[in-house]
């Protein structure tokens, strides 16, 4: 049996067989400053701590060598850099759309935060 669904073709199809939705890319980041380049979001112990008011932190497992520690929250999953002193941008990575839009939504707004879409390049706050 080989159905259509939502233009991709399924070998089968039940109430379980849903097709993977792709993530969108945001960046989050403070309003620039007129000569002074990108604002600083605080240190990354700052901005976890902003993040865990708005239901986002890590899972505690073993963190990554990277340079960047991952939190999880409603919906998506937010990168912070640990590299640096200060924390200019952060990129959240978002799972569902519907569940974590009015929590970035929220946060921009009571954080003065912008948010830019990758994808589209349209920029919100």
């Amino acid at each position: 049996m080989n159905e259509h669904y939502l233009g991709r073709s399924c070998a089968r199809h039940n109430e379980y067989d849903w097709p993977v939705s792709k993530k969108r890319q945001f960046v989050l980041m403070g309003a620039a400053l007129p000569g002074a380049g990108m604002a600083s979001l605080g240190t990354a112990r700052q901005v976890k701590a902003i993040l865990e008011l708005y239901n986002t932190s890590p899972d505690g497992s073993p963190g990554r060598s990277l340079g960047t520690e991952m939190l999880y929250g409603p919906g998506m999953v937010v990168d912070i850099p640990t590299s640096a002193e200060s924390v200019t941008q952060i990129m959240a990575s978002v799972t569902d759309e519907e569940i974590a839009w009015p929590v970035l939504s929220k946060l921009c707004r009571d954080q003065k935060w912008k948010l830019i879409d990758l994808e589209s390049g349209r920029t919100f706050g």
